[in-house]
This record gives C-alpha cells, sequence and structure tokens, in this order.
C-alpha cells in the first residue's frame, strides 16, 4: 500500500514489483495473468491512443480509462514506489506493469499522467519499482 498505509489500499488497490504482480495474477486461477505491452497498446489504441502514436497526445485514451471515463476500465492515480523503496507520485501518476519484459532489469509499463492528462508507454521500468496492476485473461 502507498506508505504502508491500509486505507490507500482501500482507495489505490495494492503497489506490485514485476515479479510480484506476475505471481499475483497467475494466484487469480486458470488464464489470468499480466496484459501484454501489445494488449495495452490495443487498449490504448481503441480509445485514442498513447502519447507518441495519437494527434492529442494520448489525451483521449487518457480520459476514458481513468476512474470515471466512458471506457469503465477506471485507472486510479495510486503513485509508484521507487526501486529503492521511496514512495512518490499519489494522485498524480497512475502506472500499470505489462508482462513484457525488455532486459532482466526491466519491463515496459504505462502511465497515466494526471498533468498532462495523456497516456504514455515507457520502455525502461525498474522491476524492483512498485506500482498498480490489472490482470486479464483472454
Amino acid at each position: 500500500c502507498y506508505d504502508d498505509e491500509e486505507s490507500n489500499c482501500r482507495r489505490y488497490g495494492r503497489l506490485y514489483t514485476w515479479e510480484s504482480a506476475q505471481r499475483g495474477c497467475r494466484s487469480l486461477g486458470d488464464g489470468w495473468r499480466l496484459p501484454t505491452d501489445d494488449e495495452w497498446r490495443q487498449l490504448a489504441k481503441r480509445y485514442g491512443g498513447i502519447v507518441d502514436d495519437s494527434p492529442d497526445k494520448g489525451k483521449a485514451a487518457f480520459t476514458a480509462l481513468v476512474s470515471g471515463g466512458s471506457s469503465g476500465f477506471n485507472a486510479v492515480f495510486a503513485g509508484t514506489r521507487s526501486a529503492d523503496g521511496q514512495y512518490e507520485r499519489l494522485e498524480a501518476h497512475g502506472t500499470y506493469w505489462t508482462s513484457s519484459a525488455t532486459d532482466p532489469n526491466l519491463a515496459r509499463f504505462y502511465n497515466f499522467g494526471k498533468e498532462g492528462q495523456g497516456l504514455s508507454r515507457h520502455v525502461q521500468g525498474r522491476r524492483q519499482m512498485a506500482v498498480s496492476v490489472r490482470c486479464v485473461r483472454p
């Protein structure tokens, strides 16, 4: 939980390292897993695209996918816990893992940035940082 506060878990959900996110999704049962980078890109594209590939810099996807948006996805701004254990960006960023690793220490993630009101893709998330998770089942 952000700042190790149970009330933050109730409001924002838990934050997971990349490895714990993988285990957490699998623990839900048959077929559950983290979404791939491609699945995240498809989701974003359905609602207008991410910062790098949309004319509005990911604003339509951001608006549709955040809590209260038209998609029902309801992304929250739960912040992060850095690889060195520091909590940061609560109510400013909603960051979500993909299952797509880029090397033994890094994985891709998607970030809902409240200030810029855009959805962006990042290819070098340190796997030891803790962020939000959405699990999928095909």
